[in-house]
């Protein structure tokens, strides 16, 4: 799903990953999507949550930017938060063990990618600003206001989000369902 709201350049972007010693970030093209330019991908701060997560973990996403779309989250959900992350139930010991690592990088060779909303991506090989280990993964979550639900029956939680008509993603679809 593509932007639902007009991007703002951020102050920040982030990049997730397992790996606490990436020196550069080298663009490539990313073996799901081969049509896409090699880039560096980064999401900024607002929808980073959505990789706060193992890499090859598959989860799906729906979130409210405003009352009438938290109406319907709650509703469908029913949950209070505006964003509402699920992943498999088999998953749920390695997000909470997993070591996830959040890179910081200055914005300025990022633009947003028009397939995704919050995320951007640079065509030149970008250094970090700054590395931090994110710690427990769901306690972060929640720390953020994030509802994380660990479902058995994610491709059924993926159909309600689609249909949904809310701002969604889904992320790692193949790597593990």
């Amino acid at each position: 799903m593509g932007w639902t709201v007009a991007p703002v350049p951020p102050t920040v972007v982030h990049h997730y990953s397992e790996d606490p010693d990436i020196a550069e970030f080298v663009p490539h093209v990313p073996a799901t999507n081969p049509t896409m330019p090699a880039s560096v991908w980064a999401i900024e701060p607002a929808y980073a949550p959505l990789y706060w997560f193992p890499r090859d973990c598959a989860r799906v996403t729906v979130w409210a930017h405003d009352d009438a779309q938290h109406a319907v989250l709650r509703d469908r959900w029913g949950s209070n938060a505006r964003r509402l992350h699920f992943a498999a139930r088999a998953d749920e010991e390695w997000v909470g063990t997993a070591g996830v690592f959040e890179y910081a990088f200055d914005p300025g060779p990022f633009e947003p990618w028009a397939e995704a909303e919050g995320q951007w991506v640079a065509g030149v090989a970008v250094r970090p600003a700054a590395v931090r280990p994110m710690g427990a993964l769901v306690a972060a979550h929640a720390a953020a206001g994030v509802d994380l639900r660990f479902d058995a029956d994610l491709a059924t939680r993926r159909e309600e989000v689609v249909a949904s008509g809310l701002p969604f993603s889904i992320v790692r679809w193949s790597a593990r369902v």
